[in-house]
């Protein structure tokens, strides 16, 4: 995923990573295609698109007459962008670019020529979010929107909380400063497209929680482990954690998704703005 300044992207690009996003970008995208509600013919931006899932999921409504471009920093995210694109024979639904969030790549006729611009999962990760937001405000047309989604990752509830999991989500949650980002950017949204000279039209929760018993619940618990396991070195190197307890601590976790009465809550924080 894309970012500037600062920052780094604290989950890395590995493959065991690029599996988790990918089985992320399952569970999410019918929710975030509902509502982003692009249709037929428009031209979409999607900014730091990462696999591109999402990104080839907006370009199958918008169909022939549209065009949807992702935009994407990382090498390795983008060859496996392209590599997923292909492997479903929809590579010529997308146009992939190489680009920095923060000075997106396009051409002059580009700029203000889009019906929605897009980013997912971006903010949280970048040194200075406004900027990306700008960008986005300046890449659509008079009237266009920009549509924002990201974290609050405080707004995780899980119930009956496993011993040791709320510090040790707290302290992946303090990994985010020290790397020069923002854990809690999801909550900035409807704020930093003000900022941004859009007007803000609304916002909204992407609910993905469960319970044991639900079909998602699994995917999700081991979604969760896959953030935690990923972060681990990071946890560690700025002592976050005691080393000593962050094993256990997962093993509760995991034991605690076999639980017949576990229920975890989560959303993505959403907000749309029009230029």
């Amino acid at each position: 995923m894309a970012c500037s300044g600062p920052s780094v992207y604290i989950h890395g690009v590995s493959a065991d990573e690029q599996r988790r996003l990918s089985a992320l970008n399952d569970y999410i995208n019918d929710a975030c295609l509902r509502e982003i509600a692009v249709a037929p013919g428009q031209r979409v931006l999607d900014v730091g698109c990462g696999l591109a899932q999402f990104t080839r999921a907006m370009a199958r409504v918008v169909g022939p007459t549209g065009r949807v471009l992702g935009v994407e920093k990382d090498e390795a995210q983008l060859a496996e962008a392209q590599r997923q694109a292909a492997a479903a024979a929809e590579e010529s639904l997308i146009e992939l670019r190489a680009g920095d969030a923060a000075t997106l790549p396009l051409s002059p006729a580009e700029w203000g020529s889009f019906d929605v611009a897009h980013a997912r999962f971006i903010l949280e990760h970048v040194g200075d979010p406004l900027s990306v937001v700008k960008q986005m405000v300046q890449a659509v047309r008079p009237g266009g929107r920009v549509v924002l989604a990201d974290d609050d990752h405080d707004v995780l509830r899980l119930y009956p909380e496993p011993p040791g999991f709320s510090a040790l989500w707290q302290a992946y949650m303090r990994t985010y400063d020290r790397l020069g980002n923002d854990a809690y950017v999801g909550r900035r949204l409807v704020s930093l497209l003000h900022q941004a000279g859009a007007k803000p039209l609304r916002n909204n929760w992407i609910f993905f929680g469960s319970c044991a018993g639900h079909a998602m619940f699994e995917p999700l618990v081991n979604n969760a482990l896959g953030i935690l396991r990923g972060a681990k070195e990071t946890i560690l190197r700025f002592n976050l954690y005691d080393p000593a307890d962050f094993d256990t601590t997962l093993a509760h976790f995991e034991q605690w998704g076999k639980r017949p009465d576990a229920a975890l809550w989560f959303s993505i924080c959403w907000a749309e703005g029009k230029r």
